[in-house]
Formats: structure tokens, sequence, C-alpha cells
């Protein structure tokens, strides 16, 4: 049965550079085929899988709007572009979201990428969706469940927070989510005795388990500073580790 990963958080947390770690994760432990959905419109995950994008569910749509080929239902081209527009490479596949139909105007993009989970998700293991800030777009992908949700929090008092509302917001959005973890990305190490403070009380006020916290990397920074991909980096590095051994506490090893 295929399970949906669903990373969450405010923006400039890390949300991109943790779903790119957990797919590597995912690849090295044979918990393949995997699906990476980038759901967020200013699309970066294919640049830290270096990874070069040809189409996008936005372009499709748009597509869609013009004339069909000769014989074709709106159906069945939908389906060709959308299997043209996946990116697949060893393990895995990648889609990207792109831009909304106009400015500030997303419901139709998501009722799209919505769409083509439907269609697509029989054929994988796990569904990874790298989304925008917040949680109200999640909402509107209409998925049936979410086996994990990722609330990513960088290391600041106002991302913890922020990290809990998000938590405390699933049960309005009437999101069926099984479980939900906390992960501090970019902390330093040791951890401040504050922050750690806010960490536990974060987690001891909700429905957040701690996955774990992953440091400050220059091994990350540059990585993506040489354009190369984070799934090159060696699976002894410590970075690496760090994060496997997070995704090991959720995924089990």
């Amino acid at each position: 049965m295929t399970q949906v990963i669903a990373l969450a958080g405010k923006g400039g947390t890390g949300k991109t550079t943790t779903a790119a770690l957990l797919l590597k994760y995912l690849t090295v432990h044979g918990k393949t085929p995997a699906l990476a959905v980038d759901a967020d419109a200013n699309a970066n995950l294919n640049e830290l899988l270096n990874l070069e994008v040809h189409s996008t569910l936005g372009a499709i749509r748009k597509e869609l709007k013009g004339d069909l080929p000769p014989g074709m239902t709106r159906d069945q081209y939908m389906e060709m572009k959308i299997h043209q527009a996946l990116i697949e490479e060893q393990g895995f596949d990648l889609m990207v979201m792109g831009q909304p139909d106009g400015p500030g105007c997303y419901c139709a993009a998501n009722q799209y990428l919505a769409m083509t989970m439907d269609r697509l998700a029989d054929n994988y293991k796990y569904i990874i969706v790298d989304n925008e800030a917040g949680m109200e777009h999640l909402s509107r992908l209409n998925l049936r469940k979410i086996d994990y949700l990722l609330i990513v929090s960088d290391p600041s008092a106002r991302g913890i927070l922020t990290a809990r509302r998000i938590a405390e917001l699933t049960g309005p959005l009437q999101l069926d989510i099984h479980e939900q973890y906390l992960i501090v990305n970019r902390a330093p190490d040791p951890i401040p005795s504050a922050l750690q403070e806010k960490i536990d009380a974060a987690v001891a006020e909700s429905k957040l388990q701690l996955a774990g916290i992953i440091p400050a990397s220059e091994e990350l920074v540059g990585q993506e500073l040489s354009g190369a991909s984070y799934l090159q980096l060696p699976d002894d590095s410590k970075i690496i580790q760090q994060a496997f051994a997070i995704f090991d506490r959720i995924f089990g090893q």
C-alpha cells in the first residue's frame, strides 16, 4: 500500500532540503519506487537533486485549455502528458507542480495535483509531498490520508511555535494524519538549553513526536553551491548519518 509523506512548516525552514535527504534515505534503503512531488509553486527540489525540469502540471493544465490531438479524450491526453512530465530516475520519479494559473490562484493547480496523485499513487511505495509554507495547501490536495506529516522548523522560538500551530491545525482542517513528527533543521551543536526547552514544550503540549535535530551543515551548503545532487553525498558523511538516524526513528531500519 502506498504511504504518503508530507512535509510542512513555515518558509525557509529547510523542507526541501529535508525532502531531498529523505529521498536519498528511501533509495539507499530500497524503500522504492518513490514519487517525489514538488508541490511548491517556487519549485526547487529538482535543483537539490541536479535534475532538469522540462514540464510541470501547471504547463499541462494550460495545454489542456487548447485543442486536443484528434481521436484523444481530455483524460487520455492528460494521462499521456503527465507521464511525459515525470522525471524518471533510479528508484524514484519527480513531478513538479509549477506555477499557478494566475496571481494568487492556486485552487485549479491544487485540484490538478490531487488528480495526478490519484492516477499515479498505485505505482509507488512512497509519495513524498514537498509543500509550500502553511497547511492550507495540504487541505486542498484531497489526499485520502497522510501517513507521516513531517513538520520542519528552524532553530528559533518562532519556528518551534509555528510548527506547534501547524500540528494543531490538522484537526480543524480535517486531515487524516496517522503520525506527526517535528524535525528541527539547521540547529547549532550543542543545542542551547532555551531552544531545547521550547522543543520539549512543543512536543509535550501537542500531538507532535520529536523525530530529531539536523545540525547546520557545511556539507549541505557546499553541495548546494556546487550544484551537485544531494543524492551523491557519501553515505558515511556525518550529515547523512545524522539524517538517516532521524528517518530510522520514523520509518524503521
